[in-house]
């Protein structure tokens, strides 16, 4: 709660979180995110898409996130945090994430880590898909095709062989829940290649929480 507060009373951030698109046509929602904001307008492949939750009260979740058993491994339940300095978040703030990246902080890069097959499925409106095995060694990704990755996807710079992080990206990643290890992947390999753990956001929830609360995704 107290982060749903501090969220709406960000004076940037609060201006950004838009009125509910039903609400622009003279009529509440009854489903808000948080009290007083039914939806946010977010940019996903160059257009403007808004995210707010699904209004039918008697809605269930996406089949796809209904099960509640799979096989570990590999689908282990993942711990709360992840590594020392890599921040653990939920809906409200990657929202608040999603919404300054999509407003022109450039400084943000919002991750669904899965593998394709997955992103078709549906995403979060505004992230960007850079696949778990991209950035693995162990599942052939090259350092050259890394290197690539880091420079011209997550603003750090490549100097002669030294990895420079002054400006690199807050990297803000997800995939399929709290049993998925796919950002997990991605987060410790980043580690590993030395990127600041303070750049690096968690969201552990990730599409199995976000379908439970009914958020909008696209395909």
């Amino acid at each position: 709660m107290k982060a749903i507060k501090t969220l709406l009373a960000t004076s940037v951030v609060s201006v950004a979180l838009l009125s509910a698109t039903a609400g622009q046509a003279g009529e509440a929602l009854a489903v808000n995110i948080v009290k007083g904001t039914g939806s946010v307008e977010v940019m996903h492949n160059g257009k403007k898409t808004i995210i707010m939750r699904n209004q039918d009260q008697k809605n269930t979740v996406n089949p796809a996130f209904a099960k509640t058993s799979r096989k570990c491994p590999p689908f282990c339940i993942q711990p709360s945090t992840l590594a020392p300095g890599v921040e653990t978040i939920g809906e409200i703030e990657i929202i608040d994430y999603l919404v300054r990246m999509s407003g022109g902080d450039s400084s943000i890069l919002v991750i669904d880590s899965r593998t394709p097959d997955w992103v078709a499925k549906g995403t979060i409106p505004g992230a960007v898909n850079i696949p778990w095995t991209t950035l693995n060694p162990a599942k052939g990704a090259d350092p050259i095709s890394i290197a690539e990755i880091m420079t011209d996807r997550f603003g750090v710079k490549d100097l002669e062989g030294l990895w420079d992080y002054s400006d690199a990206k807050t990297l803000v990643m997800f995939c399929n829940g709290m049993w998925c290890g796919q950002s997990p992947n991605n987060i410790n390999n980043l580690l590993k290649f030395g990127y600041p753990a303070h750049k690096i956001k968690w969201y552990r929830g990730g599409m199995q929480d976000w379908e439970i609360l009914g958020l909008s995704t696209v395909r």
